[in-house]
């Protein structure tokens, strides 16, 4: 056993850069997985960063300074998401309280439904089981009622945190782009000198990670937006809300787009029960989902989707447990980051070894 791992150990980090590669992979893993949620304004502020670069370099190319690029992004950026936020955030909270109010009305006719099941269907249901399960499901509903007031008062102390990412994350958005190669230069310095294989995952990972920030922004607002006219089209109550859910959900692959269709399905059902309405508006969210997962993906990740759907998944259960938002977030990239290691670590013949 021991000679097996022996010889394993020696035909994959008999290369000096591979022990470098394995090593810088480990004190990032180490300083995020521990410290993570001391530098999350940091880690906010690097995203961002990856997606202003790109018209950063567009007005580049014009001859513009750098500093003055990077100001001139970083306000129309910051416009666009006040803007975006002072139309979304007032309708989607009336929206979250006609929902609220509208509950005890959903509950009403759901009880009503479920009592007249033993009538419909005597051989298959029992009046003395659909009881104590309807009570069940009150209790459920109150403590769920509970729970939300009191997040509601928890919420107000993360008040004052949000406070501090409005003006940080800006700060530290604008140093980043603007003196970006000198602090590559930095970081550079104080890596190992034998960074040959991590030189060369670097350069790929970093033009993976640039596409796939970009990519899944302009995905959460292309799904959304089709949502949300689709929605409004049909006439399905809280269409900005569900729209809304329905965009963020392509940040989890594959679960996301089956947990927010429960929502979908709910609200279309009781507004319209099992009749040609309720049955149109699946048909198109099916097709929203259908070309999401078959057309947009493909093109805006091109080399993501060559990994199996099973390490996608996979990635997002492991890394989602390691660092929640951000986990599920960057599950891909991080799992295509694994399969390039894999890929960049050398493997010597056993002949060579002895």
């Amino acid at each position: 056993m021991f000679e097996m791992v022996t010889r394993w150990y020696q035909r994959r980090f008999s290369d000096p850069n591979a022990v470098s590669l394995v090593a810088i992979l480990v004190v990032g893993f180490v300083i995020i997985y521990f410290m993570g949620h001391l530098i999350a304004p940091l880690l906010v502020a690097i995203v961002l960063a990856y997606l202003l670069e790109w018209p950063v370099s567009q007005l580049r190319r014009f001859k513009l300074p750098r500093t003055a690029a990077v100001a001139l992004v970083l306000i129309v950026f910051i416009s666009v998401m006040l803007m975006a936020l002072l139309g979304l955030v007032p309708t989607m909270w009336k929206q979250i309280s006609n929902l609220v109010n509208d509950i005890p009305n959903m509950y009403s006719d759901l009880q009503r439904f479920i009592s007249t099941i033993p009538q419909r269907y005597p051989d298959l249901a029992n009046l003395d089981i659909v009881e104590p399960l309807m009570d069940n499901t009150k209790n459920k509903a109150l403590g769920f009622g509970e729970s939300l007031v009191k997040e509601s008062f928890s919420s107000l102390v993360s008040l004052a945190t949000l406070a501090i990412y409005l003006i940080l994350v800006p700060l530290l958005v604008f140093f980043l782009l603007k003196d970006k190669y000198q602090m590559l230069r930095y970081v550079g310095r104080v890596m190992p000198r034998n960074r040959v294989l991590a030189n060369q995952v670097w350069v790929e990972m970093n033009q993976q990670i640039s596409n796939y920030i970009r990519g899944k922004v302009l995905e959460i607002i292309i799904v959304g937006v089709t949502s949300y006219v689709a929605f409004a089209v049909l006439g399905l109550r809280y269409s900005v809300l569900l729209a809304v859910a329905v965009g963020l959900s392509v940040l989890i692959p594959y679960i996301g787009a089956a947990a927010v269709t429960v929502p979908v399905a709910i609200v279309a059902l009781f507004q319209w029960g099992l009749t040609p309405e309720f049955y149109s508006l699946m048909i198109a969210y099916g097709i929203i989902q259908a070309l999401d997962g078959n057309v947009l993906v493909p093109i805006l990740f091109s080399e993501a989707v060559n990994l199996h759907p099973v390490a996608i998944i996979a990635a997002v259960l492991i890394f989602g447990g390691l660092w929640g938002f951000w986990g599920v977030f960057f599950a891909i990239p991080l799992a295509t980051l694994v399969k390039a290691v894999l890929h960049a670590l050398p493997v010597q013949d056993d002949e060579n070894i002895a």
